[in-house]
């Protein structure tokens, strides 16, 4: 369904551009979850903003990103406007930053409602509050007739975040992204975000893109995960493959530092060193710095992202062995 090829943003004027995503390359197949991980600053949400066009003037986007064979870099303003929301929608990291404060929940999903003209006639009146009703029930909200008439900083962050799901699924996109869209709620709540999700796929067979900090999450969540490092995916495969057999030591670390519950772990291990800023990369691969298995080859050229088995893919030139 998705089809993303060498896609590359860098941001500044000519001459002094500043690369933030270098070559990603990933396929997603409909109904399915991809899960992107990776610390902060690595290129997880710009390269979501790149394949919605919403980075602005400053971005240079190269490459390309086929949606049901359709190019979305390669549309213009007016075309990606209608893409928007039809084929392609996203859920931000922060919805209450998201919806806009002085309009209430039910003039929003107006909006969004409206937008939707496949039948070439936008909804209104009675019918687009039904709509809206209908929405926000299959969000799981309670009390929707209620909450149209209510505002952002009336509702819960867990409302909001449905408030902005229900908008996303007005015009039923073909490829939901979704930015951390458990930040900064409880476990209960997340639960209950995270469960939508997957019924939203289950009910709609709608492929998910899912960016989170949390590694559990995407283990329980996805069918696919993309590790991401200084703007680069370092390893791709299936949750179940990666997260038993880790290759990239990026990976391995980013594993090895989380808390766990079934070991006796006096101290959590960290991974050595910081993130390099974009301004100053290093040669070759740009986690040779903290790597404990770097050799020659990686201080002089970036390993290319090979298959290292069915489906499972390492961009590493001495990758942690498979285990049995």
């Amino acid at each position: 369904m998705l089809r993303v090829s060498n896609l590359t943003v860098s941001f500044g004027p000519p001459g002094e551009r500043i690369p933030i995503v270098q070559g990603v390359d990933f396929q997603l197949e409909r109904g399915r979850i991809l899960g992107i991980v990776g610390e902060s600053g690595s290129g997880k949400s710009v390269t979501c903003l790149a394949l919605m066009k919403l980075l602005g003037k400053t971005a240079t986007v190269g490459g390309t990103a086929e949606l049901d064979g359709e190019n979305l870099l390669a549309l213009d303003e007016p075309a990606m406007v209608k893409a928007r929301g039809h084929k392609i929608a996203m859920i931000f990291q922060d919805p209450a930053a998201a919806l806009n404060p002085v309009r209430s929940i039910g003039w929003q999903l107006g909006e969004a409602i409206g937008l939707n003209r496949s039948n070439g006639v936008p909804q209104s009146g009675e019918g687009a509050r039904d709509r809206a009703i209908q929405l926000l029930r299959d969000v799981g909200m309670p009390d929707p007739e209620r909450r149209l008439k209510e505002y952002p900083h009336q509702l819960s962050g867990g409302m909001n975040q449905r408030a902005l799901i229900a908008m996303m699924l007005a015009r039923s996109p073909k490829l939901l992204i979704a930015d951390e869209p458990t930040t900064a709620l409880d476990v209960t709540i997340q639960a209950q975000i995270l469960r939508l999700l997957l019924d939203l796929r289950e009910r709609l067979s709608m492929t998910i893109m899912l960016i989170s900090h949390d590694l559990g999450v995407i283990a329980e969540t996805c069918d696919q995960v993309a590790v991401m490092y200084c703007g680069r995916i370092v390893e791709m495969g299936s949750a179940s493959e990666l997260f038993a057999r880790p290759r990239h030591p990026y990976t391995v670390g980013l594993l090895n530092s989380r808390p766990r519950i079934d070991q006796q772990i006096s101290t959590l291990k960290p991974i050595e060193g910081v993130v390099p800023s974009p301004y100053a990369l290093p040669p070759g691969c740009a986690f040779a710095p903290r790597c404990s298995r770097s050799v020659s080859a990686c201080k002089v050229a970036a390993p290319p992202l090979d298959e290292r088995g069915a489906g499972h893919r390492v961009a590493c030139f001495n990758p942690a062995e498979a285990a049995a």
